[in-house]
């Protein structure tokens, strides 16, 4: 299906989708080189942060998918970024707006780093205005796909403000967001990280745009797991691969209009009740990491599952084969095994974007635009922002 003719894929309403998963190792390519381009003024920026203060809060923030890009970046940089300037926390918007009093601290310098594909959710606008009205030191690292979105025009003539636009392609047209999900996550990796050098960087770029294409060669595999009787999806993961399980069961969840149940948790969480939620219509995805001592304990989930003779299917998503485990996965090549796992989460979340572009077509739904009923919408509407009284 992926390589239909966009004659084919219009008919049943999925030409935009299908382009915009399809094309992302391209586009991560472009987001490199956007990064090399704004180097200096990317390390000025934050050197001068540096020089200011001695300790910032920063906070990865978005609403929805955007949300979730700070939910796989986060535990990257806490092994990655500056820990002796920086206190990493990921909190959307949707948190931030209703209760901001919890976050922003009039005297604890903050940046915000702002996810956003359109940069017009009226929660993520609000979120700066909050940040700017309660906090004395406040800063913005603006990462969005649309120039011409409302957080993007903010950041004009402010120099407390780094705007970096993401590739134009990854503005994604169709309902779910893919690319831009990918590319912003990406531009966070390589932002924050000061202990690989930019040689390193570009060799981790190189091995995800070649993970990503094996995974979009292998269509057919992913769809004969489409093709089993479920109506239920799980995915689990640990560290920034469990924020991609809670970003991959939404796809399913939008591209479906809710037809297919999902659900998402971490490894070791996954035990404390949620896996109440296997049947025999089932199907358990689990992403394991490449960090060898969280790979013993996804290792265990995955081989607990396959046990317990429950589930219609329960499958690792892995890099190489997982010593002592029984049954088969969805295995890439051993030499991406020294990707850290924020990196490894834009291949797997290619493999979790195709199986919910396959699951909507499967449940005759369209891709393109998922919602029926017109309830859900590409940016959120009926938001009423509230005045902050501090």
């Amino acid at each position: 299906m992926l390589h239909d003719t966009q004659d084919a894929l219009k008919k049943i309403g999925a030409h935009i989708t299908t382009q915009e998963i399809t094309q992302q190792p391209e586009l991560w390519q472009e987001t490199f080189s956007i990064y090399q381009e704004n180097e200096t003024r990317i390390q000025t920026f934050i050197q001068t942060l540096k020089e200011k203060h001695s300790n910032l809060s920063v906070i990865f923030t978005g609403a929805g998918t955007s949300a979730y890009v700070g939910e796989v970046v986060e535990p990257f940089v806490q092994d990655f970024g500056d820990t002796n300037y920086f206190n990493f926390r990921d909190i959307a918007t949707t948190t931030l707006v209703a209760n901001p009093q919890h976050y922003f601290k009039k005297n604890v310098p903050t940046v915000l780093v702002s996810y956003a594909r359109s940069g017009n959710s009226p929660e993520s606008v609000a979120t700066v205005e909050l940040g700017q009205q309660l906090v004395t030191d406040f800063y913005q690292v603006t990462i969005t796909c649309a120039k011409e979105g409302e957080l993007a025009k903010r950041s004009e003539n402010d120099p407390n403000n780094l705007l970096l636009l993401m590739p134009e392609r990854s503005n994604d047209q169709g309902f779910a967001m893919t690319g831009s999900f990918s590319c912003m996550t990406l531009m966070s990796l390589l932002i924050f990280d000061e202990k690989h050098s930019l040689a390193e960087k570009e060799h981790f770029v190189k091995q995800i745009i070649s993970a990503g294409n094996n995974v979009l060669e292998r269509e057919d595999e992913i769809q004969a797991l489409v093709n089993l009787p479920f109506n239920r999806v799980i995915y689990l993961g640990s560290g920034s691969l469990a924020g991609l399980a809670r970003e991959v069961q939404l796809k399913i969840l939008e591209l479906t209009a809710g037809k297919v149940a999902t659900l998402f948790d971490s490894s070791l969480g996954f035990r404390h009740g949620p896996k109440s939620f296997v049947d025999e219509e089932a199907l358990v995805f689990l992403f394991v990491s490449n960090n060898p001592y969280t790979r013993q304990y996804d290792r265990d989930m995955i081989q607990e599952i396959y046990h317990d003779n429950i589930a219609l299917k329960a499958m690792p998503i892995s890099v190489g084969q997982i010593e002592k485990l029984e049954g088969n996965g969805f295995i890439l090549a051993e030499n991406y095994q020294d990707l850290p796992d924020a990196y490894l989460a834009l291949p797997f979340a290619i493999f979790g974007q195709v199986v919910s572009l396959l699951t909507a077509i499967k449940q005759d739904n369209k891709p393109d635009t998922p919602s029926p009923t017109g309830t859900v919408n590409r940016v959120v509407k009926g938001v009423i922002i509230h005045e902050y009284s501090n």
